[in-house]
């Protein structure tokens, strides 16, 4: 009886299980299907980059130091005078050396006794020994005493000049036409010999000096211009040019010290002022932009997910990015896109090359 009862039910589960595998069948038919992506159309625009403050510096500047050591009697300058090539800007106490003059010139009258005493005794020995009444030994030592005298005459002249330089380090005169821009040492206060006691600076040679941030590096290179404004006055302007770009970062800020070349600038431009650097966008110069979202990273390669609208698909593209905006929410590319060409922008690593989507299309990025 059960079993006529079970045969009587085998048709019905036979049929349940048709029509649960032909579910399973549609739900894979409907994962294997186009998934819906989100893309953008790639357009260039014109790069835009942010101004940066900066402060004008000297090119050249020199800290001025005594090359002996002595007591300083005189500092003759203050911050913010100009001087000029030759200029006395300091003094230290000149006695210690002028003794040492003193000194060298007493062994070089002593020298030059000896000498003129050398001298005589040479012609009277040479004489003799002509005569006979002299060995010729003798004449061989009054000859070589001779030259002895002669060699202790050139040494004595060489430390009397030594001395007499030595004098003229006492007084500190300015290499150059420039600024004072810092005093450090005062009168009555002793100092060795290479320690600075001002700064001079050159005035007509001005740098900007900034520090730029790693993400605006890559986009910065030698000799590009940049527009450099005063913040008190933005309508006072002027035309700069990198021309040196530090290789390494400040360990705390992570910035790069850039220095922009502004030697034709007006006088307004004083050592010290602060400004407003914006670089000068090149003519012509366009950049794509995408948002961060669309870039894949794997083992060192940047690509995105290049849509091909014949075949519905997807494929991927390595691209090289220029830099990337301080938000992080933007990359500009260097190379690898061209305009016009659609680029998936969300759920990109869920993607894979060659795999149909759906395409739901967001508006450009500007």
């Amino acid at each position: 009886m059960t079993l006529n009862r079970l045969y009587s039910f085998l048709p019905l589960l036979l049929s349940i299980s048709l029509l649960g595998g032909c579910d399973q069948s549609s739900a894979a038919g409907e994962e294997a299907g186009p998934r819906p992506v989100k893309t953008i159309t790639a357009t260039a625009a014109r790069e835009q980059a942010g101004s940066l403050p900066g402060v004008v510096h000297a090119r050249v500047e020199t800290d001025l130091a005594f090359r002996t050591l002595g007591r300083i009697i005189s500092r003759k300058v203050e911050v913010g005078d100009l001087v000029h090539k030759g200029d006395l800007v300091a003094e230290i106490d000149p006695l210690t050396l002028q003794l040492a003059v003193r000194s060298a010139e007493a062994d070089l009258r002593e020298a030059q006794a000896q000498l003129d005493n050398a001298v005589m005794t040479e012609r009277r020995k040479r004489t003799l020994s002509h005569t006979s009444a002299a060995s010729v030994a003798d004449y061989d030592l009054a000859e070589q005493q001779l030259k002895s005298a002669e060699a202790n005459v050139e040494k004595e002249q060489a430390s009397l000049a030594k001395a007499q330089e030595q004098l003229a380090y006492a007084e500190l005169k300015a290499e150059f036409d420039g600024v004072v821009t810092a005093t450090f040492a005062e009168m009555g206060q002793t100092v060795a010999a290479g320690q600075p006691i001002l700064r001079l600076a050159r005035p007509e040679e001005r740098d900007v000096v900034l520090d730029l941030p790693e993400a605006q590096l890559r986009s910065t290179r030698l000799n590009d211009r940049f527009g450099i404004a005063l913040q008190l006055d933005s309508n006072l302007r002027a035309d700069g040019i990198v021309r040196e770009i530090a290789p390494q970062a400040e360990p705390n800020t992570r910035t790069h010290r850039v220095k922009i070349a502004i030697d034709d600038a007006p006088e307004v431009f004083r050592l010290g002022a602060v400004v407003t650097a914006t670089p000068v966008a090149i003519e012509g110069r366009q950049a794509i932009t995408l948002p961060s979202s669309a870039i894949i990273e794997k083992e060192g390669v940047t690509d995105v997910l290049v849509v091909d609208r014949s075949t519905a698909t997807v494929r991927l593209r390595a691209v090289q990015l220029d830099s990337q905006t301080a938000d992080g929410l933007v990359v500009r590319v260097r190379s690898g896109l061209r305009e016009g060409e659609e680029i998936v922008v969300a759920g990109v690593n869920e993607l894979a090359d060659g795999q149909k989507v759906k395409l739901e299309e967001e508006p450009a990025s500007e």
